[in-house]
């Protein structure tokens, strides 16, 4: 009660009683403010007595005892708001109505009229005692009433106070959860941040947000992110999938369940006193039993759950509002990352029937561009510990060395077929490709990075290269990592001209070459790595050796996505 009467005789509440008081003393009357046990919170003396602290007591036990009665026999009334005896008036002070349905009293506010009951000296007022006695009276009453109406007022202003701001921490979130939908970005790491911001907004004990996953060769609901405590086995993840799609087939925006009104509609288990949970809807259509299509055509992808509201008794439909839009989010971003990789996959099988097309060509180069493309990655990988290389500049000269015969597609056939010795003009004609492609590749800007490679393939650190003759740190590292790349599997592949020569044979030109053909730490590079072990993934089409992940595709589209971020 201390609590609450120290939230109600605020300082500012404190200093309009005190102007009250001095208002009552005028009338040569003495006013107080205690709290509920008698004890003085204010006094404001007149100059005509002292008052008795003990009988202010008294008066104020009396008042509060009269006010219990009343509100037992259901009969307070305006008229009894106000106890008066003949040396004081008394009125007890009320905030808003609690939580038991009744106006429980703070303080009590009280005018002494003196032990003789004695009033100012004007002789206006000397002849008309009652009638001052009863102004007073109706003063303290307006003083009850007014003090009820403004500790309601500013308890409305605080409300909607802390209404706007939950709103405004509400948009904050949804601002927050768009500005970071970034497709490149991962699933786990936005839900997650979805997760954790929003239980900053909502006290919940756990939220958690499930996905549908092909574990073991089967799709499941999984958990994808989460927050505080919760735990959600395989078996909840299906009962609250289930018990989710009956709430929304019966017109529902969520499942919200508790025992606070009524028991609870469906048994859960017993750390559970309220849940809520709400549907992520996709456009993506699906074979999944997950997936099943809604009334609105969407199908539902995953759920997004939280138990156990900490601050109140229970899930409201703010709470329900506020979920469904994270859940939208999440829902969308998603669905982007979706069409992203899909995107990224269109893009690389592209990029793949372009150069296959160019490689089929010829039938002896057939599989070289996507070869370079890997042995280029390789290269990269090997140097990225000595290099100051990250795994974006990795992606690209991955896309360098797929593309680095583009400019092929501008070579007639009968001269990259040609069996027999190339006259010098069919040389030139050949020579021409990497400016050829660099040309193509250009006039894109997501390439821009990507053409240095193209152009500079076939350019050696000594300066005899070609198109354009560059020499040692003249040539860009893209370049060189794609030459070397492009070096080797030619040698270990069949030509028109020669056989194919081993994996020792092709290690021993690269170290022959170094300082000459070949950028002496590149070469390096490649040489300690175990070329062996490239050399199996090769001619395994790409698959590990021990599994059968496609190293191609994985490199492709997330060299892709760098591109198209």
């Amino acid at each position: 009660m201390l609590h609450t009467m120290d939230n109600c005789l605020t300082k500012s509440r404190l200093r309009e009683l005190k102007r009250f008081g001095r208002r009552v003393n005028k009338f040569g009357a003495n006013f107080a403010v205690c709290d509920l046990e008698g004890g003085i919170v204010l006094l404001c003396p007149g100059e005509s007595f002292e008052s008795d602290t003990e009988q202010l007591k008294r008066e104020v036990l009396r008042v509060l005892a009269a006010d219990a009665d009343a509100y037992e026999r259901n009969a307070l009334t305006q008229e009894r708001a106000c106890r008066i005896s003949n040396q004081v008036l008394a009125a007890a002070l009320k905030p808003l109505t609690s939580r038991r349905g009744r106006a429980e009293a703070v303080a009590v506010a009280l005018i002494d009229l003196g032990q003789h009951a004695e009033l100012p000296a004007q002789e206006q007022v000397r002849d008309r005692p009652t009638e001052v006695k009863a102004a007073l009276a109706e003063m303290l009453g307006l003083l009850a009433d007014g003090f009820q109406n403004t500790v309601k007022a500013d308890e409305q202003i605080e409300k909607v106070g802390t209404e706007l701001a939950q709103t405004y921490e509400q948009l904050v979130l949804l601002h927050k959860l768009s500005t970071n939908m970034k497709v490149t970005e991962a699933d786990v790491n936005f839900l997650q941040m979805a997760c954790d911001s929003l239980t900053k907004i909502v006290n919940v004990e756990g939220i958690a947000i499930l996905l549908e996953r092909t574990i073991d060769g089967e799709k499941k609901l999984a958990l994808a992110a989460g927050s505080g405590l919760i735990d959600i086995d395989e078996r909840m993840a299906g009962i609250l999938h289930s018990r989710l799609s009956e709430e929304i087939h019966a017109g529902t925006e969520a499942l919200l369940d508790s025992e606070v009104d009524c028991p609870f509609k469906y048994e859960w288990p017993p750390n559970v006193r309220n849940i809520i949970a709400v549907p992520l809807y996709g456009k993506e259509k699906s074979d999944s039993r997950f997936a099943g299509p809604t009334k609105n055509g969407d199908s539902i992808i995953g759920l997004m759950v939280a138990v156990n509201r900490i601050d109140k008794p229970d899930f409201d439909s703010t709470d329900v509002k506020l979920f469904d839009s994270v859940a939208g989010g999440c829902a969308v971003f998603i669905e982007n990352g979706r069409l992203f990789k899909d995107l990224k996959e269109l893009f690389i099988g592209s990029l793949k029937a372009l150069t296959s097309s160019i490689d089929a060509k010829d039938k002896y180069t057939r599989g070289h561009s996507q070869r370079v493309a890997f042995i280029s990655r390789w290269i990269a990988e090997r140097l990225a510990g000595t290099e100051r290389m990250d795994e974006e500049q990795i992606h690209k000269i991955y896309l360098a060395g797929l593309l680095h015969d583009i400019g092929k597609i501008g070579i007639d056939e009968a001269v990259l077929r040609k069996e027999g010795p190339l006259t010098e003009a069919e040389r030139e004609r050949i020579r021409r490709h990497p400016s050829i492609g660099a040309g193509i590749l250009g006039a894109i800007k997501q390439m821009r990075d990507v053409v240095p490679g193209v152009l500079c393939h076939h350019e050696r650190v000594d300066g005899k290269g070609y198109p354009n003759g560059l020499t040692g740190d003249q040539i860009p590292l893209v370049g060189k990592i794609v030459g070397l790349a492009d070096s080797f599997d030619a040698m270990t592949s069949k030509r028109t001209y020669r056989d194919t020569r081993s994996v020792e044979q092709a290690l021993a030109e690269i170290e022959k070459g170094l300082g000459t053909q070949f950028d002496e730490e590149v070469g390096n590079a490649f040489l300690h790595s175990d070329a062996h072990q490239l050399w199996d993934i090769i001619q395994n089409g790409f698959s590990e050796i021990y599994g059968t992940h496609n190293f191609s595709e994985e490199y492709g589209t997330a060299a892709v996505g760098v591109l198209i971020k």
